[in-house]
């Protein structure tokens, strides 16, 4: 699978009186790491950034152990399940060497901030995406989403046929 890493350092403020980071402050976590990812495709002005927006539309957080306060940075990883038309789904975790903290699931939408809309993702966007996107061990290193949405290729590859399923004649 191809991910993006984003090594996040963890700030004093985000522990509570145990030394715990606060689980409400995974979402901001995903966020940080998502918009750093998200800095090469969106464009640079803000007027393009207001018409090639995304939002989040759903947020799943599995905790998986806690996070404890500490000087080294947690690695946040992203990666895209499924994207089609207007959604996109991301899948995250956080972890370190010894163990995951957590995996998240955000779906999200494209949106037109100025007319108040979805969007269709772009031909660059899908093409940017296409780099992270989970890559199915069938398919001889083409890129094949295997969420429950469609494929989320770049232009060059959707022409490409599916590798077959198990079972499948060859």
């Amino acid at each position: 699978m191809n991910t993006y890493t984003y090594p996040l350092p963890l700030r004093w403020a985000d522990a509570d009186s145990y030394g715990h980071v606060n689980n409400s402050l995974f979402l901001t976590y995903l966020e940080e790491a998502r918009t750093r990812m998200f800095q090469d495709m969106l464009p640079a002005d803000e007027a393009g950034r207001r018409q090639r927006a995304f939002v989040v539309s759903q947020s799943v957080v599995d905790y998986r152990a806690p996070l404890t306060y500490r000087e080294e940075p947690v690695d946040v990883q992203v990666w895209v399940i499924s994207c089609r038309g207007a959604r996109l789904e991301l899948g995250y975790a956080i972890r370190d060497a010894e163990r995951t903290y957590a995996e998240a699931v955000t779906k999200m939408a494209a949106y037109d901030l100025d007319t108040g809309r979805p969007r269709r993702i772009s031909e660059a966007e899908l093409e940017f995406l296409a780099r992270y996107t989970e890559s199915d061990p069938r398919s001889s290193g083409q890129r094949v989403a295997v969420g429950p949405y469609a494929r989320c290729l770049a232009p060059a590859q959707r022409g490409a046929a599916p590798p077959p399923g198990p079972g499948a004649a060859r």
